[in-house]
């Protein structure tokens, strides 16, 4: 699901349409809403509401009786709606595997690019602080 959730909705899409896709309901339409973010003092300490975020939900439903939720933060519905859908599909015996390859793997290996890429750019802008240690006394 955290792949789907970092991935661009066009890219979902497009993947899914590599797949015969069964017969499915929308249980929930995409719809936006706010959820609450909590953080602590200090990482241990007391919690408190840091703010709101906007976020999306769907839910989808497979002819053969599966139900999938998607969430995401941000106001994309559709979205949502294909996370919901993907989530419906791995959990079908027929679908779990083609959706795990065609769908989800190749998503992972696009984050994972994305994120070395990242990391290289981050680190090629580190700097290595060190004490010299004189020799007197």
């Amino acid at each position: 699901m955290a792949v789907l959730a970092h991935a661009e909705a066009g890219e979902i899409a497009a993947r899914l349409r590599n797949l015969a896709l069964p017969a499915h309901q929308d249980l929930r339409e995409g719809e936006n809403g706010l959820v609450m973010l909590r953080g602590r003092v200090g990482g241990d300490g007391a919690p408190f509401n840091l703010g709101e975020a906007t976020v999306s939900r769907a839910a989808v439903r497979l002819a053969s009786g599966e139900v999938g939720f998607g969430y995401t933060l941000g106001r994309d519905g559709e979205k949502a709606r294909l996370i919901a859908l993907c989530d419906a599909l791995v959990q079908s015996c027929d679908f779990s595997a083609a959706v795990e390859r065609d769908v989800i793997a190749p998503l992972r290996e696009q984050l994972m690019t994305r994120r070395q890429q990242v990391a290289a750019k981050t680190a090629a802008t580190k700097v290595d602080f060190y004490t010299m240690v004189r020799g007197e006394g």
